[in-house]
């Protein structure tokens, strides 16, 4: 049986203004209709022997992962919340554990929700491969062959003339960090290194042997989040204490650089870990002048430039190796040389104590999502849709009063000790102080516009009487 071990507790800065803290890389729907999450569980479609994955993320994103991975009918999925972020080491140290709960001794594919790969087909050649390697009792890794001297990867340095190389994988002599623009051109003309892909495949016993071995207080700590885990609606909560203890370290540091069993499996399947909006620009289609345009755009003259638009037009002139990324709150302009800086600019919102880095104007909940479409002194605007069956807390408010008009679909409204039931164009007012909960009792979104007006609009004047979804 194999397992896929999906690590999708990433944050993407790089990618931003698209790339929020509380809404990453890897919930986005970068490239087509399917998020990048939902296409890594894809594209394993027709793997034999695959069991359903287990899903290892932030606690924050718990409702948005549930909800991709039904929309894709991977309903039986295990979800691993992290309680607090400690690098993949002690993820892939928790879904090993549970694995062995689910069969004996599976082999692991472990797989991050965020990287991007063209050729399927080649994908599942160099996983065959893998599967080898792994039956072997190997740890195996995948090497991507490097195309040009990357400085923004990692690299695995191989021993290719070794008796032990099988031609379908070579014993890995070193992990090495990501390499200055020299270093990287000696690496790409020895041809005996590849870019860390940071995808493995593993039996389980033989992964958690090792790491016992090499990094005991990872699986120590593991055990022991593990053992006062409970479920709690579609997600696997583990003890936050016990959890906290593991060292925040990567599973490269902790095993594989030290580990004498790893083997590299070589491929070329058109990979890349989208980690900055250049690589973007590198998979994206364009046109003759080497333009990627996204979105509501015009352009005259320009070239080598990417253009991500979600909610204006965007008109260039004349512009060359230019990104630029509008969202409804925030807009990046920057030369394509400064791509790995990006993140640097989340420091100065940070230090400025601005919200643009957390999360999008448009706010995701697991009944659905709200946007504020407008605000000022004593009012506030928002448009919600509330998914089908979807249901807001029991509530109330102290300091402000809200009315609702429904724009589409149906709305069970619960207002003190009266229940509604309003169609499209329809409206009620919440005074201060009642209960009231937001239901949609039909099959379509339901939308609607709400205005706010009182002395205080925080988020925090909110008191939940009952919660469908767990939440305080």
């Amino acid at each position: 049986m194999i397992i896929p071990v999906i690590l999708a507790g990433g944050s993407g800065t790089r990618l931003w203004p698209m790339s929020r803290q509380h809404y990453p890389k890897q919930l986005l729907k970068l490239f087509g209709d399917k998020t990048m999450l939902q296409q890594t569980l894809l594209r394993l479609e027709g793997v034999a022997n695959l069991a359903p994955p287990i899903v290892v993320c932030n606690e924050e994103h718990r409702f948005m992962v549930a909800e991709q991975l039904h929309e894709i009918a991977q309903a039986k999925a295990s979800i691993i919340l992290e309680p607090v972020a400690r690098n993949t080491a002690p993820a892939l140290a928790l879904a090993a554990l549970h694995a062995k709960t689910l069969a004996e001794n599976p082999i692991l594919l472990v797989l991050s929700a965020d990287h991007m790969i063209k050729d399927v087909g080649a994908f599942h050649v160099a996983l065959e491969n893998a599967i080898t390697a792994a039956k072997a009792g190997h740890l195996a890794t995948f090497g991507v062959n490097p195309t040009r001297p990357e400085t923004g990867y990692g690299y695995i340095k191989t021993k290719m003339d070794s008796a032990a190389a099988t031609g379908i994988f070579y014993p890995v002599v070193q992990f090495v960090e990501k390499p200055d623009l020299v270093t990287a051109e000696k690496y790409l003309a020895e041809g005996c290194y590849y870019w860390n892909s940071g995808m493995f495949v593993f039996q389980t016993e033989v992964f958690l042997n090792e790491l016992q071995g090499q990094s005991p207080d990872v699986v120590v700590a593991a055990e022991q989040a593990k053992v006062w885990a409970v479920q709690d609606l579609d997600f696997i909560r583990v003890d936050r204490e016990s959890f906290a203890q593991a060292p925040n370290i990567s599973i490269d540091y902790a095993l594989m650089e030290k580990s004498k069993n790893v083997v590299c499996i070589p491929f070329n399947a058109g990979w890349s870990d989208v980690g900055d909006w250049k690589s973007f620009w590198d998979l994206s289609d364009k046109d003759a002048s080497g333009n990627s345009l996204i979105g509501d755009s015009i352009d005259i003259g320009s070239s080598n430039t990417l253009v991500f638009s979600q909610d204006k037009l965007v008109a260039t002139l004349g512009v060359s190796n230019l990104m630029i990324v509008n969202t409804p709150d925030a807009v990046l302009i920057a030369d394509q040389s400064q791509a790995q800086q990006v993140k640097s600019l989340i420091s100065q919102i940070e230090k400025q104590k601005r919200s643009e880095h957390l999360q999008h104007r448009e706010i995701y909940r697991p009944w659905g999502c709200y946007d504020v479409i407008d605000n000022g002194d004593r009012y506030q605007v928002n448009r919600i849709r509330v998914k089908p069956g979807g249901s807001l807390s029991l509530q109330v408010h102290h300091h402000r009063a809200e009315h609702w008009i429904v724009v589409k679909g149906t709305a069970l409204v619960q207002k003190g000790d009266e229940t509604l039931l309003l169609s499209e164009n329809e409206s009620t007012y919440i005074p201060v102080g009642t209960k009231h909960r937001l239901s949609n009792p039909g099959k379509i979104p339901l939308e609607i516009v709400e205005v706010q007006s009182g002395p205080y609009l925080k988020d925090d004047d909110v008191i939940r009487y009952e919660d469908s979804y767990g939440r305080s």
